[in-house]
């Protein structure tokens, strides 16, 4: 069984340096109108580059594009679509952080691309596999204010969304995308609606071409649900292990019909994890985990650390990730 070292999703966007904070000036020279839009985004392609490359002098296998084009992960990916505006800030579940949230006024449609041409161009700049991550359609519903009687039912909106995604989802898997990562965090607060969700990645799955397509879960207890998520149509489920205690034991016990990406290294908090810490877990989980791969990544996007220390955790991975085969090996 081969251990991938991945990125999770997101990176953070300014460092220390001077040189790491020039995302942060564009933005304010965008806002004063000093910046054309293309020397903007070609800010913004610099800085792509250069967390992947950050990503995989860290080790990583597997990189993302670090999501450095988003605001957040609500409205990039609402706000393209036809029939949806955006309101005013809330916050992103437990964490610091705020997603604008869209207001959705007519039956929503594909516009133009949500993030195949920014995946098109990381898969040039980089020398690894680059993984695409869209936000999925029950995460998406479940932010939006809905002004329309279109969609009185709330799984009228989430299938709708599905459609749409599943168009995102061919194009990315035409595009070379080997793995595309879709983000359900919001499931976990409602998982009654577990079965709506199944309905909705149907379209994905069928739409993914050769791709494997990964869902991903995160700031919530997969515990309870997890039988549950093994029957979704994906390839690869990913978790965060740091709001789970008892998820190790339920995959001992319960086995998977999938990949799975081991969200054991904190993606929020700076404190550095120890071989203690994590050894015991995958000495637990992977026997029970069948397939060829299993991703090692944070527990959640990297955003929410200092620049430095996303590049620490990555490492650290590395190293730990090295240390456990070689333990496995004497």
């Amino acid at each position: 069984m081969e251990l991938c070292l991945a990125n999770h999703s997101s990176y953070p966007r300014v460092g220390a340096s001077r040189e790491q904070q020039r995302l942060r000036r564009a933005y304010a020279q965008r806002e004063r109108g000093e910046i054309s839009p293309e020397a903007f985004n070609q800010v913004q392609d610099s800085l792509v580059a250069e967390v992947i490359e950050e990503q995989a002098h860290a080790g990583c296998e597997l990189v993302t594009d670090g999501q450095i084009r988003w605001y957040d992960s609500i409205s990039h990916v609402a706000g393209k679509l036809a029939h949806v505006e955006i309101n005013g800030l809330l916050r992103y579940f437990d964490t610091n952080f705020y997603f604008r949230q869209p207001v959705i006024t007519a039956n929503v449609e594909w516009r133009e691309p949500l993030v195949v041409e920014e995946f098109r161009y990381a898969k040039r700049t980089s020398v690894r596999s680059v993984k695409p991550v869209l936000t999925g359609p029950y995460t998406l519903a479940i932010a939006s204010i809905r002004q329309t009687p279109v969609y009185g039912d709330f799984s009228t909106l989430v299938m709708d969304l599905s459609a749409v995604l599943a168009r995102e989802v061919n194009a990315l898997a035409t595009a070379g995308a080997e793995v595309i990562q879709v983000e359900e965090p919001a499931i976990l607060q409602h998982p009654q609606d577990l079965p709506l969700l199944q309905q909705a990645l149907t379209a994905l799955s069928e739409a993914r071409g050769s791709a494997r397509l990964a869902l991903y879960t995160y700031f919530g207890d997969a515990a309870p649900v997890y039988e549950a998520l093994q029957e979704l149509p994906v390839q690869i489920l990913g978790f965060d292990f740091t709001y789970a205690p008892k998820l190790p034991d339920k995959i001992a016990t319960v086995g998977s019909q999938k990949s799975l990406g081991l969200g054991l290294i904190d993606g929020r908090n700076t404190r550095m994890e120890t071989a203690k810490d994590v050894f015991p877990l995958l000495e637990k989980v992977l026997p029970h985990v069948p397939g060829e791969i299993v991703y090692l990544n944070p527990s959640c996007g990297l955003e929410y650390l200092p620049r430095d220390k996303a590049v620490a955790k990555l490492t650290l991975l590395k190293e730990l990730k090295e240390a456990f085969l070689q333990e496995r090996k004497g």
